[in-house]
């Protein structure tokens, strides 16, 4: 991850993915255990056993990396201020140019912030979370979409998120 890049989390997510960390640095015996026990099993090459513990030892390490960098960079319990603006920990609601009736309402977060929750989160990294940080209500934003036609979106309203 960019050295400077802050991630806001709720202190019930941090403590969520601080309790996941924690479990995962526990279960590295269990892994290496399986690694060792099939390893035993003689020809490596054949081995499934071996290289389906090894394939579960490396997604376990990065997932320990990305938690470890994620919490190291957490700024925590810090809603934004209810001021109308698009930020992250921030409820938006858009809308898009040529679909005037609908309206989208989500989470302005990391994947890792919006949880289990019933709102959709979308991270300020997307082309849509970039366009949309720093607008004000009422305000148009453009971004390209992923077929490289661009799309107009309106912020509608921008609320801190609650849990």
């Amino acid at each position: 991850m960019s050295e400077g890049k802050v991630t806001w989390l709720t202190q019930d997510a941090y403590d969520r993915l601080k309790n996941e960390l924690d479990e995962l640095i526990e279960n590295r015996p269990v892994i290496a255990a399986k690694i060792n026990a099939s390893r035993e099993e003689g020809d490596l090459k054949e081995n499934g056993g071996y290289h389906a513990a090894r394939e579960e030892q490396g997604q376990q390490e990065a997932r320990i990396r990305h938690l470890q960098e994620l919490l190291r960079t957490a700024k925590v319990g810090e809603a934004p201020k209810d001021d109308g603006i698009a930020e992250p920990g921030m409820v938006l609601t858009v809308r898009y140019d040529g679909d005037e009736d609908d309206e989208e309402t989500f989470l302005l977060a990391t994947r890792e912030e919006g949880g289990e929750g019933a709102v959709e989160t979308y991270s300020p990294e997307s082309p849509l979370g970039k366009a949309l940080l720093g607008a004000k209500e009422g305000e148009a934003r453009e971004y390209v979409l992923p077929n490289g036609g661009t799309q107009k979106v309106t912020l509608v309203k921008a609320v801190p998120y609650t849990s």
